[in-house]
């Protein structure tokens, strides 16, 4: 990209403008995000672009703004300057006041939406500054690629440049109406199981090799019905018409389903937590990264299968 003659009018708020519309992909959403109005939005990006002599945004009426391959290559230059700004406001201040900013936090699908959201809605009232989206899909997401700052996954990284720990052990049982098991032949052992039919993951688009414990549990088993979602499987283990292997804490107190030889059928895995290196010094980051630890500690026995009371700790 060749300087713009207009490089020397480039300003920090022009960028923040950049930012907001690169995540929420429009001006409307980033305008209420920043406080003011559609055209100011607008504006501001065209001034940056004018600056950088380049076009950051195509705008697409299915998408919204989507960035072009400039926008892209500005968005981490653009994200770095964020956070070296706000690193340093916090070192400089050092009070509750620097704590703000966005955070995005991308978990696996029935714990982001189980806990870690149900977490996130009180620290967010103990730090009103602090935003935060909660991601919780059935795939990967890349800190890489910016996708989110934080992630919570199966798996801990086998490589790059994270501070990474682990969060978590959680238990998982197989699970079956009173309805199911009272219709189907008895299952006093685990060799009763041959004849019954499971729900369970899409193999081959399973995001993690994690999630295939019905192969090692029980060989062979015949399953009907497959689905990329663990919710997917929880609804449909309560339709009545086969087994399924659940997270414990998904099920919790719900009397519609049964745990099925709890003794013998269980498996254990673990959540791992990590943030980008660069991030460290964000004090927001490394806040909820503690505080999801802290809830996690609270929650041992939530996790696996012991309550299903969730308990949230006290924020002073």
């Amino acid at each position: 990209m060749q300087k713009s003659p207009y490089q020397d009018q480039l300003k920090w708020d022009d960028f923040r403008f950049f930012l907001e519309v690169a995540r929420t992909r429009t001006a409307t959403g980033a305008a209420r995000r920043l406080g003011v109005d559609y055209t100011t939005v607008s504006r501001r990006v065209r001034a940056l672009e004018q600056a950088l002599g380049a076009l950051l945004f195509e705008k697409s009426r299915s998408a919204g703004f989507v960035l072009t391959v400039e926008g892209q290559r500005l968005l981490s230059h653009a994200e770095t300057l964020e956070s070296t700004l706000q690193a340093a406001c916090e070192q400089v201040s050092g009070t509750r006041l620097a704590l703000s900013g966005h955070v995005r936090i991308g978990c696996t699908e029935s714990f982001g939406s189980y806990f870690v959201t149900a977490q996130m809605t009180r620290f967010l009232e103990r730090y009103p500054h602090i935003s935060a989206d909660i991601l919780p899909v059935p795939h990967f997401v890349s800190l890489s690629r910016r996708e989110a700052d934080i992630a919570i996954t199966l798996e801990r990284p086998e490589r790059g440049p994270y501070v990474c720990s682990k969060l978590a052990d959680y238990r998982l049982r197989l699970y079956a109406t009173p309805e199911y098991l009272e219709q189907h032949p008895p299952i006093e052992t685990r060799d009763d199981l041959a004849g019954h039919t499971f729900i369970t993951y899409v193999e081959d688009l399973a995001f993690s090799p994690k999630l295939l414990y019905l192969n090692d549990l029980l060989p062979g088993a015949v399953s009907q019905l497959r689905s990329t979602s663990v919710i997917a499987q929880y609804q449909a283990a309560l339709q009545g018409h086969a087994l399924a292997i659940l997270p414990c804490f998904l099920v919790g107190a719900d009397p519609r389903l049964r745990a099925v030889l709890p003794r013998e059928i269980e498996v254990t895995r673990q959540f791992w937590i990590y943030y980008s290196e660069d991030l460290r010094r964000l004090k927001r980051i490394t806040l909820i990264a503690d505080y999801l630890h802290e809830c996690a500690d609270l929650n041992t026995a939530w996790l696996m299968g012991e309550t299903s009371e969730l308990l949230t700790p006290s924020l002073n």
